[in-house]
Parts: C-alpha cells; sequence; structure tokens
C-alpha cells in the first residue's frame, strides 16, 4: 500500500490490491477516511468516514482535491 502523498501530518495510499472506482485511503494518527477520487470532471467525495474526526475529515478532502491529478495519475500507474 504505497503512500503517494504526505501532507500537514495525512498519509495518502492508494492500496494495490484494490478495487475501482479510484479511490484513496487518508490516515492521520491510525484514523481513517476513504475519498473517491472523481474524474478529471468530477470533483473527489467522501466514500466512507471509518473513524477519523469531521474536522480532520474536511482537511484530508482538502488535500485530496488540491492534489486530485498527481493522486489520479497514481492510481492509473498502480491499476492502469
Amino acid at each position: 500500500m504505497p503512500t503517494v502523498l504526505r501532507k500537514d501530518g495525512f498519509d495518502v495510499m492508494i492500496y494495490t490490491q484494490d478495487h475501482f472506482p479510484a479511490h484513496v485511503h487518508v490516515w492521520k494518527a491510525g484514523k481513517q477516511i476513504i475519498i473517491d477520487l472523481g474524474s478529471d470532471q468530477e470533483a473527489p467525495s467522501v466514500r466512507e468516514n471509518v473513524s477519523m474526526s469531521k474536522a480532520n475529515g474536511r482537511r484530508a478532502l482538502r488535500i485530496v482535491e488540491e492534489n486530485q491529478s498527481l493522486l489520479l495519475d497514481g492510481w492509473r500507474q498502480i491499476h492502469g
């Protein structure tokens, strides 16, 4: 499960044995949120907040939004 981005204490990961649609697992302090990456025409969105606080969940979504192109490229490199 490669960490493809680290920012402000958040680790953004793409699991190599994962499934579509394109998404990332974001961790901070042992808490996780899963965010769908969207597409070139669609913004990222929260799929499931497993255990992260609402405030950190909003921060995680903002980080993914700001890095959507990079993360979609990472997903495509790993999953095709």
